[in-house]
């Protein structure tokens, strides 16, 4: 999922272009290929509404912001405002796998920040 969102800030491309760059992957079956429709088709429809809610706890302007690790910021702000369901614990230990794997050396512990301060705002 990060990397089609990093495809999709990087290129500009349109959620069914990056749909189609990823949907043969065969382990997108289900409800993972339902979720990674979903998030592809959603994330860039609510990208004004997530920045404005990363935007505020950032300590540096958005454009400086990794491009990885602004893809998993809003993953895991869209998780935390539009999927109550998700656990905040679980979106946020998610995103900090991620930043794990593909960020900066110490991407996971902006992300852990900033992602916090994200979930207070936005849930009880």
């Amino acid at each position: 999922m990060v990397q089609a969102l990093y495809q999709w800030q990087m290129t500009g491309q349109s959620p069914d272009q990056i749909i189609g760059s990823f949907i043969g992957n065969d382990n997108l079956t289900g409800r993972h290929r339902d979720w990674f429709l979903a998030l592809v088709e959603n994330i860039p429809t609510y990208v004004g509404d997530i920045d404005a809610l990363i935007e505020p706890h950032l300590d540096r302007a958005s454009e400086r912001v990794d491009p990885i690790e602004q893809a998993i910021l809003r993953l895991g702000t869209y998780e935390l405002r539009y999927d109550p369901t998700v656990p905040t614990n679980v979106v946020i230990d998610e995103a900090i796998d991620l930043a794990k794997t593909f960020g900066s050396e110490q991407g996971y512990r902006y992300v852990n920040g900033v992602l916090d301060k994200v979930a207070r705002s936005v849930r009880d």
